[in-house]
């Protein structure tokens, strides 16, 4: 491969405009075992696509890794303004990863507004890498600088790169043909070219991307690939940087892998339980963050057996999806909290047509419109209760992003088996986070049996399975197998409208059985050291990373500390009682003001303590780590 002349430094000569190889000579290249980057600029900087871009060659390049994608909610913010920055953190690793990172080791800031918001995350002695292009008095005035911190010694506690990305962007594409605006679009690729070489990525994948990216544009391909060939050049011959870093892969299982997040994972366990069941899935929605993407990814599958519909509504999107269950597809809907709350009627009629439907809740912050592009674990209690009269609903919650399509699966197996519907929770930080996930093998995952009723010989209604209490599933049409549905209570057999009391409380009583049998079919609980000691750590959805870091990291101090994780919040595991007495102290970590533990504490009388957070923000390892250590005792010296 031809190696053309690299980026000089700032005023020393020409920008690049060719390939360069992917292990360039006469580098000094350290190892780290894990590293935390975070890019973030102004909305409108490509940040996203940055740290997208990033994270998909990491992954090729067999790191473990983990991402937090964190952007405002309005569509275009002021631009330059505090409340405007987008950022993109991913934590990579050549060992087992559980979350995006506690703080970055290298924060690029492509703006002051950058800068303010994400400074104060940045370890101590941490590399700063800004773009001094955009640090003109106007940017800073917008961020409520009163000086140039690049002038004014704050910063002077990390190793900071000032670097002209603005400038040198727009050398590298003087030649192009660009408009000004169309160059300034392409600083983020610098920024790219910039990173890669600062964490020694191989630039090929990268270039290949963007050709296909961008292939309908071949001018603006060739204007980023420009832009980052340039930044990654910079990286090569600007005395400012003395080494690049390397991160060697990660020891993981043989097999298929691909870089997948939350909401991907979640259309994809759709379009699976599809096939595993036989089912047409009809999926029916309307857009709301951070939800909207699971629509987007299954009308990419109508080839599949995949029917997506976007409705006008959350009550017109919930009924189609249960009209779709009651057709002999398996209904599908999903929403965040505001859009939850108004599908409440038409889950109480799911409930008393006892039909299979999927109702899935990626939550945010909240109350009302609240935090539309931040997390939050808020709705365990809606999930739960949030409907009128005794309306029991199983609901169950993923863990990670790869273990959204897992969590969906069961969602769907249990709806099928039982005729009930079912919410499955994820939240923002899930459908927007990616990680690595093994593509399981077909023969791997079990089918999902289905039963359509075709005999009407002695058919009642609500005549029910013996061992799982669900109702037979009929196909309208069935010669012989006409049957009345509706919200009106109905009898216990036959179906009939029934104003009787006792009759009323009879399937009262036989709806929340139904759903209690639901874990008989529970395996063993995701239990993570002995079962009995000083301190359990209960937690449930995507805490589960955090939680599971930072009791590894406290017993190996020696402290006695075990963590059991959740999947099913209704019905619970018939041996979570037994396991919680077992201990001196359990502690339940939560991103709302404490949901779970009120739960824990009625079912089981047990003193549960809570630790919540409702910053729109996931859980540190640190924060828990240290919650831990109060509770616990370090080990004894013998």
């Amino acid at each position: 491969m031809t190696t053309q002349s690299p980026l000089s430094p700032p005023g020393a000569g020409a920008p690049a405009g060719g390939p360069l190889p992917t292990q360039p000579k006469n580098r000094s290249v350290a190892e780290r075992e894990s590293v935390v980057i975070r890019f973030c600029g102004d909305s409108g900087d490509g940040m996203q696509l940055t740290g997208t871009e990033f994270t998909r060659v990491t992954a090729l390049a067999g790191n473990d890794l983990s991402t937090l994608p964190d952007f405002p909610a309005e569509i275009r913010a002021p631009a330059g303004s505090i409340a405007g920055v987008s950022g993109y953190q991913l934590q990579f690793s050549s060992r087992e990863v559980f979350t995006p990172g506690d703080q970055p080791h290298t924060l690029v800031a492509m703006n002051p507004a950058a800068l303010k918001a994400n400074l104060a995350d940045l370890v101590p002695g941490g590399a700063l890498v800004v773009n001094t292009g955009a640090f003109t008095k106007p940017n800073l005035q917008k961020a409520g600088y009163e000086s140039n911190p690049l002038e004014d010694g704050s910063l002077e506690r990390y190793h900071v790169h000032q670097v002209d990305v603005t400038k040198l962007t727009a050398l590298a594409l003087k030649d192009t043909g660009l408009s000004s605006k169309e160059i300034g679009r392409c600083k983020n690729f610098f920024a790219l070219g910039l990173a890669f070489w600062m964490y020694n990525r191989p630039t090929e994948p990268e270039i290949e991307s963007i050709k296909q990216k961008f292939g309908k544009k071949p001018e603006l391909a060739d204007a980023n690939i420009k832009a980052f060939l340039a930044g990654y050049n910079y990286g090569e011959t600007a005395e400012i940087f003395t080494e690049s870093v390397e991160v060697k892969p990660a020891p993981i299982a043989a097999g298929t892998y691909r870089n997948i997040m939350g909401n991907s994972a979640t259309a994809i366990g759709l379009v699976t339980a599809g096939h595993l069941s036989g089912l047409d899935i009809f999926f029916a929605g309307y857009p709301i963050t951070p939800a909207s993407s699971i629509l987007h990814e299954l009308s990419n599958y109508r080839a599949y057996g995949v029917t997506t519909f976007q409705c006008e509504d959350e009550i017109a999107a919930i009924g189609a999806a249960l009209g779709g269950s009651f057709g002999g597809q398996l209904g599908v809907t999903a929403s965040s909290g505001p859009g939850i709350a108004l599908k409440g009627e038409f889950m109480g009629l799911a409930v008393s047509l006892e039909l299979p439907l999927v109702i899935i809740n990626v939550q945010r912050g909240g109350p009302s419109t609240g935090l539309p592009t931040k997390t939050e674990q808020a709705d365990l209690l809606q999930a739960l209760y949030g409907r009128n009269g005794e309306c029991p609903i199983p609901v169950l919650a993923a863990m990670t992003p790869a273990d959204c399509f897992d969590a969906t699966i069961e969602a769907c197996r249990v709806a099928v088996k039982h005729m009930t519907p079912v919410v499955l929770l994820t939240d923002g930080y899930l459908a927007n986070g990616s990680e690595p996930w093994l593509v399981p093998k077909k023969g791997d995952l079990a089918p999902i049996e289905v039963k359509f009723r075709t005999d009407p010989a002695g058919y009642e209604v609500y005549e029910r399975d013996p061992e799982t209490l669900a109702r037979a599933w009929v196909r309208p049409g069935t010669p012989g197998l006409t049957h009345r549905v509706g919200g009106l209570e109905k009898d216990a057999l036959t179906g009939n409208v029934s104003y009787d009391p006792v009759n009323h409380e009879v399937m009262c009583q036989t709806r929340a059985d139904k759903v209690a049998r639901v874990a008989r079919g529970f395996g063993t609980l995701h239990l993570t050291g002995p079962d009995h000691g000083e301190l359990l750590v209960c937690g449930w959805g995507s805490t589960y990373g955090a939680i599971a870091q930072s009791v590894e990291l406290a017993r190996a101090e020696g402290r006695r500390v075990s963590h059991v994780h959740l999947r099913w919040l209704n019905p619970l595991h018939g041996e979570l009682g037994a396991l919680l007495k077992r201990f001196d102290k359990v502690l339940v970590p939560e991103m709302n003001l404490g949901q779970l533990v009120k739960v824990l504490r009625a079912e089981f009388l047990v003193d549960a303590q809570s630790f919540t957070k409702v910053q729109g923000k996931p859980f540190t390892v640190s924060e828990l780590k240290a919650r831990i250590d109060q509770l616990t005792s370090p080990k004894e010296r013998s």
